[in-house]
């Protein structure tokens, strides 16, 4: 199960991009949102934290296979990789459903 920092951390690390902020801030000419995050960064973001979780918890595996750690600090890095993963299959999901319901439009 993963912690409720964890949760929190993803929750803040997309604040702000809610429907409601994105009619507010004026666009750029590119069609991002002025300072704000562009999709990609935040992707980005997202797949080092997946990769992050999933070498913490290499390592704690590696720690608790040579007796420097508790099998409880084990399951949360495993399970917080678990999580993290979880959440971007979710995104691409969604990001592939609206591709291919854009593809679908008539022209």
């Amino acid at each position: 199960m993963a912690t409720p920092g964890f949760a929190a951390g993803a929750y803040a690390s997309i604040k702000g991009l809610g429907a409601g902020n994105l009619m507010k801030k004026p666009l750029a000419a590119g069609g991002a949102e002025a300072g704000g995050p562009d999709f990609s960064a935040l992707l980005g973001k997202a797949l080092d934290a997946t990769a992050e979780a999933g070498r913490k918890a290499d390592i704690q595996t590696a720690s608790v296979a040579s007796g420097r750690a508790d099998v409880v600090d084990v399951v949360t890095a495993v399970a917080e990789s678990e999580t993290a993963i979880q959440t971007l299959v979710a995104v691409r999901d969604k990001v592939i459903a609206a591709y291919e319901e854009i593809m679908r439009m008539p022209v």
